[in-house]
């Protein structure tokens, strides 16, 4: 009896010594991966008070090799500063076994979870094309669950790992997966494209006012770059949104400036300098009706410039399609007639000048 009684002894003041290095074994902390339909995954590691001792783990973070955590209070740092540190830079987030840099952020709160709860949330863009998911933490954890899901999948998968293991690849669903460069670069410059040529006859029509009012090339492309790179420069400052205007205001006004342009043709022989300016200025109002398709069709955050840049080429290339037409069957064969002003600039001019004021009553009023 007396060696059990030893035995008994010598257990009980070695647990205490043992406790601390696996206080946060065996699902203390949890890791849940998701991955989004926009193209992003957030990979979030709740934290609470009774896993880890703020003693160990508490004190300056610092900066982590992924900058500085975001939204970390004093009174969180002072718990697990340090814990959140070490675990961010001891994470690797990988994509067909390629690493990503993720922001790295408290997690806002959640009103359903448990009182003291601090959730760690790493995150980013899919890269395009990405097939599967890997997650590795170097950090000491003993066993802990890695819990993945694509969004609209009924079940997780999850699987429990060890500190230091890398997790087996998990396979992102098609819907989560954002599109390749050169993907986004062919998509884009398509919807761009067919925005002009064949769905929007209120641009054509602006367009074939532009080109009627002179017979030489030099100032219908003079024309039309200022006019693109007004569409361009509303169309990225709307889409971060610095400008906007509701379709109500901007649809009417589009159809009014088809008016304008038309109504000009007819009253001015020749095109003057100021038509360059006057011409910028409705870009710039075309340039919301841009952004209105594209608020409609969504930017990929992963290529958000690749996509909008590709957008205004495949606008450019339609603009430049409808002109070449135009001076292929009326601007080659007859720009050169002493009655080409009378008989195709004025009559056209009149009809497209029609066409643009029934548009801007049937968009105001109906």
């Amino acid at each position: 009896m007396s060696r059990i009684r030893f035995l008994v002894l010598v257990v009980l003041a070695v647990l205490p010594v043992l406790s601390p290095a696996h206080a946060h074994e065996l699902g203390k902390i949890q890791v849940y991966a998701n991955f989004l339909k926009d193209g992003t995954y957030r990979i979030d590691v709740p934290i609470d008070p009774e896993h880890l001792t703020p003693g160990d783990f508490g004190g300056p973070a610092g900066e982590t090799r992924h900058g500085a955590i975001a939204r970390l209070t004093p009174e969180v740092e002072g718990q697990y500063g340090k814990f959140l540190r070490n675990f961010v830079d001891g994470a690797t987030v990988s994509f067909d076994g390629k690493p990503v840099e993720p922001q790295v952020e408290i997690a806002p709160p959640d009103k359903d979870a448990p009182p003291g709860r601090t959730t760690l949330r790493l995150h980013g863009p899919i890269p395009g094309g990405a097939h599967a998911f890997t997650w590795v933490e170097t950090q000491r954890l003993g066993s802990y669950p890695l819990v993945l899901q694509n969004e609209g999948d009924e079940s997780a998968e999850w699987g429990w790992l060890e500190g230091g293991r890398q997790s087996p690849p998990f396979s992102l669903s098609k819907a989560v997966v954002p599109p390749t460069r050169w993907q986004v670069v062919k998509l884009y410059l398509k919807l761009g494209f067919t925005h002009i040529v064949p769905e929007g006859p209120d641009h054509i029509l602006f367009v074939l006012g532009i080109f009627l009012l002179s017979r030489r090339v030099k100032p219908i492309l003079q024309q039309v770059t200022a006019f693109t790179v007004a569409h361009t420069l509303t169309l990225g400052l709307s889409i971060y949104g610095v400008v906007s205007l509701p379709p109500s205001i901007v649809e009417p006004l589009i159809a009014l400036s088809i008016v304008f342009v038309a109504v000009e043709n007819i009253l001015t022989p020749e095109l003057k300098p100021s038509r360059i300016a006057l011409v910028f200025a409705f870009g710039l109002l075309h340039g919301l009706g841009f952004a209105g398709v594209l608020s409609q069709l969504g930017l990929p955050r992963s290529e958000f410039l690749t996509a909008l840049l590709s957008f205004n080429l495949g606008v450019e290339a339609g603009q430049l399609t409808v002109i070449s037409i135009a001076f292929l069957l009326v601007g080659l064969p007859f720009r050169s007639q002493i009655w080409y002003r009378r008989r195709v600039v004025v009559p056209a001019s009149f009809l497209i000048a029609a066409v643009g004021l029934y548009w801007s009553v049937q968009r105001v009023f109906f």
